[in-house]
């Protein structure tokens, strides 16, 4: 049964939910935390955690790559960020912490404006690959045939293809877009593709091949992409209906699995154990790992989107330090807001709620509560 709103004579708008609004019911039966397994896998890699670290330059640099791999999770390396503009982007990264809120937009896009150098995509993903650990890349949609070729030679494991919203359907007068279909089966690495929001959205792109599709607009904290452009879904709402195309598609493809990752509104533990329990296979999670020691955002954070050349929609925005990535990811905490232990957390929900493993996870009941949480709506 779909909600519809009338908003006036001329125009009706369907009721979405945001996570806020979500709460997760407790099972007649319970486990211990320790039983539970949140382990993930995508086409060949099986990681510790359904966790991806967003590809933002102040949470993903080459090391905090190879440390989130090494505590179970994948993190994304941002292939246009500035560690393939510059060879030792630390002085900017550094720089960024001292900006005032006026300068620091027109300071980024003139950090960012410096050319992409192949030649340090490749590097930068050699160093991450010789530590053993899997490997992702991001892409925008607009430089993916220029670039795939150097963060393929150079070894990725998995290709994003990320972008505010990305399409299966792209049109342009002006140049030739990229055909996903054709581009993904040829690539002989797995490629996880969007943002996207709906269920329509969702199904085209997992009909291009795509291992994963990414659900949300990306930018996390500081996007502004509402107010700019005024696009929004709440994510509660987009995750279920993008499940809902996982499930058609898994019937119409004969059996192909295409996984939901939640990619925006992952500021706490409860968000992400509500965006799994909602159907999400994974997480893509920016904020809360720019608040470790070990981020290179020093305490910021921003996304690509801050620093675009002519339209900006994001901001940086300071988040602070917390602890260290292994007390964000596995703890223990010391704070009781849920931005610590956010794997400990993720088990306990599901131990409290009688599961044992992510896909079972997928059917716990859920209720709604128009209200969000007593400090109001996010």
């Amino acid at each position: 049964m779909t909600d519809v709103v009338e908003i006036g004579r001329g125009k009706s708008g369907r009721r979405a939910y945001s996570l806020s609004e979500i709460g997760i019911v407790p099972a007649r039966r319970t486990r211990d935390p320790e039983e539970v397994s949140i382990a993930w896998q995508i086409d060949a890699y099986r990681l510790d955690l359904p966790l991806m670290a967003s590809p933002m330059d102040s949470v993903v640099s080459p090391a905090t790559a190879i440390a989130i791999g090494r505590l179970g999770g994948l993190a994304v390396l941002d292939v246009e960020g500035l560690w393939t503009r510059y060879e030792d982007p630390e002085p900017l990264l550094a720089e960024v912490t001292e900006l005032d809120d006026q300068a620091a937009t027109r300071r980024l896009q003139a950090m960012y404006a410096e050319p992409i150098s192949e030649e340090l995509i490749g590097r930068r993903i050699e160093e991450i690959a010789r530590a053993g650990v899997t490997t992702a890349a991001s892409l925008s949609p607009q430089r993916t045939a220029r670039y795939y070729k150097a963060v393929v030679d150079a070894g990725v494991d998995i290709l994003v293809i990320r972008g505010t919203t990305v399409s299966a359907e792209h049109v342009s007068g002006r140049a030739e877009p990229l055909n996903l279909k054709q581009f993904i089966y040829e690539l002989d690495v797995p490629v996880v593709v969007g943002g996207c929001a709906t269920y329509a959205a969702a199904l085209h792109l997992m009909r291009t091949g795509a291992a994963g599709v990414l659900v949300g607009f990306g930018g996390g904290s500081g996007h502004t992409t509402v107010t700019v452009l005024g696009v929004a879904v709440p994510m509660a709402t987009a995750i279920a209906d993008v499940a809902a195309a996982r499930r058609d598609y898994l019937d119409e493809s004969g059996g192909r699995y295409v996984h939901v990752i939640a990619d925006g509104s992952m500021t706490s533990s409860g968000d992400i154990a509500k965006a799994l329990a909602i159907g999400a296979d994974a997480v893509m999670v920016g904020s809360p790992l720019a608040r470790a020691a070990e981020a290179p955002g020093r305490g910021y954070h921003w996304g690509s989107e801050a620093n675009h050349t002519e339209l900006p929609r994001g901001a940086r925005v300071r988040v602070g330090t917390i602890g260290t990535l292994q007390q964000i990811l596995h703890g223990p905490s010391s704070v009781p807001d849920g931005s610590m232990n956010l794997m400990g957390a993720l088990r306990r929900t599901m131990a409290t709620a009688g599961y044992s493993d992510l896909k079972e996870f997928q059917r716990v009941e859920v209720v709604v509560s128009g209200s969000g949480p007593p400090h109001g709506r996010r």
